[in-house]
């Protein structure tokens, strides 16, 4: 990268960092610092709430995906406004009116402290995995573009974070969000429009979806109803339902966030903000995938878009049956150019006979080329000792630093580091919260003062960024980051949000019946995980199910809920 972009980099980071540090105000007081107390307009929560749904796992995790794969991951989401509309109605008034820091005290009042604790302890293993993805996606990067290895990247990423949020509390966040927010949709609009122009003369935009659609990347419909698919018109409505309900209704990261809002309304407008956009969004960031697809049949890809484990293999023993099979790489690369050109020909022929002769063949190249690059894999696997390795997040960083021009490759890196600083700090913010609200202030000193709560929450944020960035070294040759993040969250979402329709929607549930629920539930996601290959969005649905039911059971055998 060049100085101009790195200057991009360091001053948008610097600007975004003190502006949202300025703008904080009463950090010295735990509402404050905590609920921002609850004063953020209804815009600045949703731009919020939006960009933590835009971090940089989407940048690179949802990309890589829409290069390997296609559409298909945004069936994810159709449940998303039900979701949202069923939160607003539900749990957005129940939060505010409780006058609550966490969503977890709740569960006290309604059942006991063991309900309550147990909880929360899920929502602190699920949320602090799950920010060490988020803290994967910017380490691939760095470590694409200055050749560290990713556990420095890690580090240097989550330290700094962790520092920002504990001096601005959750208005520094929020603030930081707006702002990057905004430079987050330019990116991504930048980057679509520079890999439409990056395509032939003699291949139009049209074209190439056609080409495009001939491997089925283009497909947002699959009606299968095989439980073993990842991403189905099923899953997407019914299985990330409960992703969805859960993740917005009670995982703290999100509550915390419309329970800065002034009132009742604007915490529901704000979620509304998402439900609108997130799936146009979230469609932006596939397509883009889908074009890094279509560019790398015209323009030569690296054979393994992770560099550290290519160059390990060129300075191994088996260096010569590397080079042979990069050579063998490139001759398919050339054919399935030729054969991606002559289809975008004949498409315009209107000879049907010809064009379903021309896919053939262009479906043949491109199963070649898959072949010979899984021969490169397994190679590195052999020789890297590395069983799990996969370079799909790899992807987008590498077309960004080695085909963009100067300056907006600045504008992009800069997004893609604000929005994982952004959200890294939000998410530490949210495990803090719970850490001292739920355990600290309930378990160890509940007469602290606001000066030595605050102290303590400081260092539980140093804490968890740790904890995070030990996952994210292991989380970043895991697979499609977005699909890691999901996994993770799928484990425990299902039976946290049982516990809490438990709570509102049964009225002679008990504290018995919740705790063997939350037990019954957890187990039994264990071993479909593990056992069976049921699709991991649906374990929301299980998790859920199996938590109210065994809780309703429970409670009618031990007796009247509590009082």
């Amino acid at each position: 990268m060049s100085a101009i972009d790195w200057g991009i980099i360091v001053a948008y980071l610097s600007w975004v960092i003190w502006d949202g540090i300025r703008l904080s105000k009463n950090t010295h007081e735990i509402e404050g610092y905590f609920l921002a107390s609850r004063s953020l307009p209804w815009w600045a929560v949703g731009l919020s709430v939006m960009a933590t749904q835009l971090s940089a796992i989407t940048m690179i995790g949802t990309t890589g995906q829409g290069y390997a794969v296609g559409m298909s991951l945004l069936q994810q989401y159709y449940a998303l406004p039900i979701a949202m509309l069923i939160i607003a109605v539900t749990f957005v008034p129940f939060f505010h009116h409780a006058r609550i820091f966490t969503a977890y005290e709740y569960l006290e009042r309604r059942f006991d402290a063991k309900t309550r604790a147990f909880t929360a302890l899920l929502f602190l293993f699920s949320r602090g995995m799950s920010t060490g993805v988020v803290i994967s996606a910017p380490a691939v990067v760095l470590s694409v573009m200055l050749g560290l290895d990713v556990t420095t990247t890690c580090l240097l990423l989550a330290l700094p974070t962790a520092v920002y949020t504990m001096v601005g509390g959750v208005q520094a966040v929020a603030w930081t969000d707006v702002k990057q927010m905004y430079l987050i949709v330019f990116g991504l609009g930048a980057a679509c429009i520079a890999l439409m122009m990056g395509l032939p003369d003699n291949v139009s935009v049209g074209d190439a979806l056609r080409i495009a659609g001939t491997t089925g990347r283009l497909q947002v419909f699959n009606f299968s109803t095989d439980p073993a698919v990842s991403y189905t018109f099923w899953t997407g409505t019914i299985g990330a339902l409960f992703l969805f309900l859960s993740y917005f209704g009670t995982d703290q990261s999100q509550v915390q966030r419309y329970l800065t809002a002034k009132s009742v309304d604007e915490a529901r407008t704000s979620l509304f903000m998402s439900a609108y956009w997130k799936i146009p969004l979230q469609a932006l960031v596939m397509i883009i995938g889908v074009f890094m697809f279509l560019f790398y049949l015209f323009t030569p890809p690296p054979m393994l878009f992770n560099r550290a484990h290519d160059q390990r293999v060129r300075e191994s023993a088996r260096a010569g049956e590397y080079v042979a099979i990069e050579q063998k790489f490139g001759e398919a690369l050339a054919s399935r150019k030729l054969a991606a050109e002559q289809l975008a020909d004949v498409q315009r022929s209107g000879d049907a006979g010809a064009r379903a002769a021309r896919t053939e063949s262009f479906k043949a190249e491109e199963q070649r080329v898959l072949d010979v690059r899984a021969e490169a894999v397994a190679l590195v696997k052999d020789v890297t000792g590395d069983a799990n390795y996969n370079d799909i997040n790899y992807v987008f960083p590498t077309f960004v630093v080695t085909h963009l021009p100067i300056g907006l490759i600045g504008l992009l890196m800069a997004a893609i580091f604000a929005a994982a600083m952004s959200t890294i700090a939000g998410e530490l913010s949210a495990l803090s919260t719970t850490t001292v609200i739920d355990f600290y202030r309930r378990w160890v000193r509940d007469d602290g003062d606001q000066v030595h709560l605050l102290r303590v929450s400081k260092v539980a944020t140093l804490f968890w960024a740790v904890f995070a960035s030990i996952v994210a070294i292991w989380a970043a040759e895991l697979g499609s980051l977005i699909e890691v993040v999901n996994r993770f969250g799928s484990f425990f979402y299902g039976s946290i949000l049982g516990v809490f329709l438990l709570a509102i929607g049964w009225k002679r549930a008990n504290s018995t019946g919740a705790f063997a629920g939350l037990i019954a539930g957890m187990g039994v996601v264990a071993y479909v995980t593990i056992n069976t290959p049921i699709a991991f969005l649906w374990h929301n649905l299980i998790g859920a199910a199996v938590v109210f039911a065994v809780g309703m059971v429970v409670s009618e055998l031990t007796g009247p809920r509590k009082a």
